[in-house]
């Protein structure tokens, strides 16, 4: 669980810092993303989006952070208040989220993850 807990904190790192071979090193190649308005993203399209000139998010906390392991697959939980601007114009997102994670050939990488948009 302490392996797990670092390796997705270093993951939301990666992605303020916009790091690819970061952000990728944690995904695995049929990683898919749903997001807080039912969009479905594949691994090319998630960090297309990530890396764009157009996003910068701010450094965020994850408050509520689970983590449930069930064998070789374990279930990320938590939530965040994500700020940053988007084309020059800023943003607040609240959301829950879920991160499926699966162990193959002894490494844990992210197959799904799922948004669910909380009011302010």
């Amino acid at each position: 669980i302490a392996a797990l807990t670092a390796q997705a904190d270093a993951w939301d790192k990666a992605i303020v810092r916009k790091d690819r071979g970061a952000i990728e090193s944690n995904m695995a190649e049929d990683f898919r993303q749903i997001d807080g308005y039912g969009n479905l993203e594949t691994r090319a399209s998630f960090d297309e989006g990530i890396v764009s000139d157009k996003l910068s998010i701010d450094p965020y906390a994850v408050e509520d952070f689970e983590v449930r392991v069930f064998g070789d697959v374990a279930l990320l939980s938590g939530r965040t208040r994500m700020t940053g601007r988007y084309d020059g114009k800023d943003f607040a997102s609240h959301y829950r989220y879920i991160d499926t994670y699966v162990r193959r050939d002894g490494a844990w990488k992210v197959v799904s993850v799922q948004i669910t948009k909380m009011p302010p």
